[in-house]
């Protein structure tokens, strides 16, 4: 039989429970700073032009709370709205188009000596139209999968590299 905790401070197990919902936001002062660029066409009424940070600020929030475009915009402008800063967010077209064009410099963190590196991999299965052909049908010949093969530093944890292949292909070649 499994052991059962009871709770016995109700008032404390309610404040936890609130405390999972809380959401506390910090913008750095640097970033509203950064913002906005100036107008660079010189041209009266040309739309404001927004720096690399504030697209990849608004890029990160949408990939982390899994927002749509939209829904994007709404938060950053209800956030500003609440911490009474007088700063225009993209639209969600502008966002769109702008992470095309967005580049990313990740840093490399450089480690002295001997690296223990774990590889692992595993199956991906990608769904698509053929399962619901396969629900319908029955069993389909053609499932699509693929293998995600992941190199981790053992020490840190940190993914050193990531090769996604077929089922068809090796991804590392013998020397």
């Amino acid at each position: 039989m499994k052991p059962q905790h009871r709770i016995r401070n109700w008032s404390e197990y309610n404040a936890g429970l609130k405390q999972r919902g809380s959401l506390t936001f910090w913008v750095e002062e640097s970033v509203l700073e950064a913002w906005i660029v100036e107008n660079l066409s010189g041209k009266p009424g040309a739309s404001k032009l927004y720096s690399e940070l504030a697209i990849a600020t608004m890029a990160t929030l949408k990939a982390v709370y899994r927002l749509a475009g939209r829904q994007c915009q709404g938060f950053v402008e209800s956030i500003f709205e609440l911490m009474e800063i007088d700063l225009s967010v993209p639209d969600h077209s502008t966002l769109s188009r702008r992470l095309g064009q967005l580049s990313v410099a990740l840093p490399v963190m450089l480690k002295e000596g001997a690296r223990h590196v774990v590889v692992d991999s595993t199956g991906v299965k990608v769904y698509g139209e053929g399962e619901w052909k396969t629900r319908q049908h029955g069993v389909s010949k053609r499932r699509t999968w693929r293998k995600l093969h992941l190199g981790v530093d053992e020490a840190t944890g940190e993914i050193l590299a990531a090769v996604v292949t077929t089922r068809y292909k090796k991804p590392f070649r013998r020397c």
